[in-house]
Parts: C-alpha cells; structure tokens; sequence
C-alpha cells in the first residue's frame, strides 16, 4: 500500500479490532484509536507487529476536537491517511427513553454521531485533491438498529446512528469530486461485547440465517468498501445483518 495508512478508531475490540487487523493483513500501516481499555489495544498492535505489520495505538476520545486532532496528527506521521474507519461507539445502559439521564444522551450522541463527523473532517482535510490530496476512503460503522429503534433499550442510539445514515449520504455527495468515497456498513447483530447472552439467543431465534454474525465478517464489508474494487460506490449502506 505504499505507506499508506488506515486509521480505525475504536479499535480495541469487537468490529475495530477485526478492522485493524484486516487493515494490516492488506498491508496497510494501521493507526487504531482506544477510550479505554490499553491493555486490550495492546493486545491488537502486537498481534499485528507478529504477523509483520505495522501498527500503533493512541488513546483519544473521539467526542473531543483536540483529542481528534491529536489522533490525526499521529496518522500523519505514520503516512499518507488512506481509509478512516470510523467505529467508535457506545450505547449507555438499556432503559426506556423516558427513564434515561441527560448526560447519556449527550455522551452518545457526542461519541457516536459528532465524533464521527470530527473524524470525517480532519480525514478529509488530508484526503481531498481541492488541499493538495490524493483520495481515499471513510467508512462509517452504522447499525441496523436504525431499522428497528431500538424500543426499550437504546431509543438514542439508533437515533445516534440514524445520523451516520444522513452523513453518509451527504458527505458521499459533497466530496464526491474531491477524490473520496464515503459509505457505511450496518451491522445486525454481532457476536460482541455489546450483545449479551439473551439477546444472542434472540437474535439467533429471528435470523433467516439461524445465527449471529461475527466481527471478521462486519470488518471484511469494510475492507471491500475501502477497496478499488468498490471504486464506483459512494453513499452506500451495506446491511451485514443475516437477512434482518
């Protein structure tokens, strides 16, 4: 890839983590941003640099614009920025909307929503041709909980990643003649983390395919949608969800 560097943010685990290490094995220069967690961001860049890549992990919170700058400032002197996946994400604990604090509003949408739109500005300021760059690619890590709502657990959070499907569709179109292409992939459900043991088992009782997916298969979409073989694909959302 000529040096050229993928950035992930919320690469420490679960969807990220399978990103960053696709990234490297496609011989990307990988650069993955944590919250918390070093150890298990460790955990990420060593496997990489045993399989001969290269990676480097840097701590931000994406929801805060000198954070974000700082983040891009080490891609910067990695290489020349390539993909931004953007997969940094939180949800806050389930509840009904009318029994959720203020302030996990506030932080979700921050994280989820707003620091997306940080990330996407700093990677375009480095990727477009208007500013002396050559292209690339951002991919926004959405959720097919935009479909559903998400009732009774994370009204906010699907409302979050409703947002990512309106930036998606207009930035795709913004920066379209500036040499980047700009899509998304909705996870369904996943195996990590964020879904417990009964919502497994549920999802797997309603999936056409009688199972959950797993984090290499959300990160291979992305690998495809940053790749010249999806060189005609902007603004597209691709469900990775079994059929739901």
């Amino acid at each position: 890839m000529d040096g050229s560097v993928f950035l992930v943010t919320g690469g420490s685990r679960g969807i990220g983590a399978a990103i960053a290490i696709a990234a490297a094995r496609a011989g990307y220069r990988v650069l993955l941003s944590y919250a918390s967690a070093a150890d298990r961001a460790a955990q990420v860049v060593a496997g990489i640099r045993a399989e001969g890549g290269l990676a480097q992990a840097v701590l931000a919170d994406i929801a805060d614009a000198e954070d974000v700058a700082a983040l891009f400032a080490a891609a910067d002197a990695m290489g020349p920025l390539k993909v931004l996946a953007c997969s940094g994400g939180i949800t806050g604990a389930p509840s009904q909307l009318a029994d959720v604090e203020p302030e996990t509003l506030s932080r979700v949408v921050d994280v989820n929503l707003v620091g997306a739109m940080l990330c996407a500005r700093e990677a375009v300021r480095r990727m477009s041709t208007d500013s002396g760059g050559t292209g690339g690619a951002i991919v926004f890590l959405s959720s097919r909980a935009t479909a559903y709502g998400s009732p009774n657990e994370h009204v906010w959070y699907a409302a979050s990643k409703g947002g990512i499907d309106a930036l998606t569709t207009g930035l795709a179109r913004e920066v379209g003649g500036q040499g980047i292409r700009v899509n998304a992939v909705s996870p369904g459900p996943i195996d990590t983390e964020m879904l417990s043991a009964q919502k497994r088992a549920a999802a797997t009782a309603l999936s056409p395919v009688g199972r959950i997916g797993t984090p290499e298969e959300a990160a291979a979409a992305v690998m495809f949608l940053a790749s010249d073989a999806a060189s005609f694909i902007t603004g597209a959302n691709l469900a990775v969800s079994g059929g739901r």
